[in-house]
């Protein structure tokens, strides 16, 4: 059910500019939404739908130092509120990224986040090493993918790993980092302040959590990695009550994901603590939604005079 903020313009106060642009560190988005890597390739598919220079920034797919294929198919899966997935960080490599994506992507009025992804933590300084230099905003380090037989998760599970590899990626990484958490822990919060201590300069949340799909008729798993991850709106509460707990026990910006599916979820995130938010299974059945939430933002703002976004962010004591 949508609110009335949502459906009516009536009494609406837009005499007053609203101000939605955010900071992670010392760069500014216009607005607190970007999109979540692995959904949204380098968005050449949505930019036949959607203006790219509207979005606050584009955070592309997960970048390796060599060309990785992927785990394989079956490896996408429908379930209730959501899907699996098992595509094992899929993508052409960091040298194809930079000749082919980075030009296009700089066409746009954009920030460039770039996910990048190693099975060693060698594999990861490689990375970040040769965007050093490359014209991008901010990295984000995918130490929580669930989907990948070394590496990816296996990182981020253990405190003393995540303090480790952060550490040691951000002796290269030019850029602001953004190291991305995995919420299939016992406590978020504990693994937040290692990736702090590590040199985390923001953090991002949540990665899939982990599920699986059985065809009782064929008997065997849907998925033929058997388990994936589990993302849509069936894990945003999950995803709200992590961001509410990590924005309490570290100090440093956060992004916010998990199940948004349009600005009321976004707005949630926000008062629960998260700067900007990131929006990833709902690019697939709707490819405008990130425009669509943007707008609502601004509806809500103005609907009841909030002047600035910060003005809203983790009020929820």
């Amino acid at each position: 059910m949508k609110h009335n903020f949502l459906i009516s313009d009536k009494n609406i106060n837009k005499k007053v500019p609203k101000n939605l642009s955010i900071n992670i560190g010392d760069i500014t988005m216009k607005n607190p939404v970007t999109t979540a890597s692995g959904t949204f390739g380098s968005g050449r598919e949505f930019g036949e739908f959607i203006d790219l220079s509207k979005l606050g920034a584009i955070t592309v797919k997960g970048v390796s130092n060599n060309p990785w294929k992927g785990n394989n198919t079956p490896r996408i899966a429908e379930t209730y509120s959501g899907m699996l997935n098992s595509v094992g960080l899929q993508n052409p490599g960091v040298d194809y990224f930079i000749e082919n994506d980075i030009p296009f992507l700089r066409q746009y009025d954009t920030k460039i986040i770039v996910n990048i992804c190693g099975n060693t933590i060698k594999q990861y300084c490689e990375v970040a090493e040769k965007l050093s230099s490359a014209d991008i905003d901010l990295l984000e380090l995918n130490i929580s993918c669930p989907n990948v037989t070394e590496g990816g998760i296996t990182f981020g599970t253990d405190t003393t790993m995540v303090q480790k590899v952060v550490s040691e990626v951000k002796k290269y990484a030019k850029q602001l980092l953004i190291v991305k958490l995995t919420p299939n822990v016992t406590d978020i919060t504990e693994i937040a302040k290692a990736a702090v201590y590590g040199g985390a300069d923001a953090l991002s949340l949540i990665n899939t959590l982990q599920g699986m799909k059985i065809d009782i008729y064929k008997r065997k798993t849907v998925l033929a990695n058997k388990i994936g991850g589990f993302s849509g709106p069936a894990i945003k509460p999950v995803a709200v009550r992590m961001v509410y707990q990590v924005s309490k026990a570290v100090d440093v910006p956060i992004i916010g994901m998990g199940g948004i599916s349009n600005s009321e979820d976004a707005i949630e995130f926000i008062m629960a603590g998260a700067t900007a938010i990131a929006v990833g299974t709902a690019n697939f059945s709707n490819p405008t939604v990130t425009i669509e939430i943007i707008e609502g933002i601004q509806k809500y703002m103005d609907y009841y005079n909030v002047k600035d976004i910060a003005d809203i962010r983790g009020i929820i004591d």
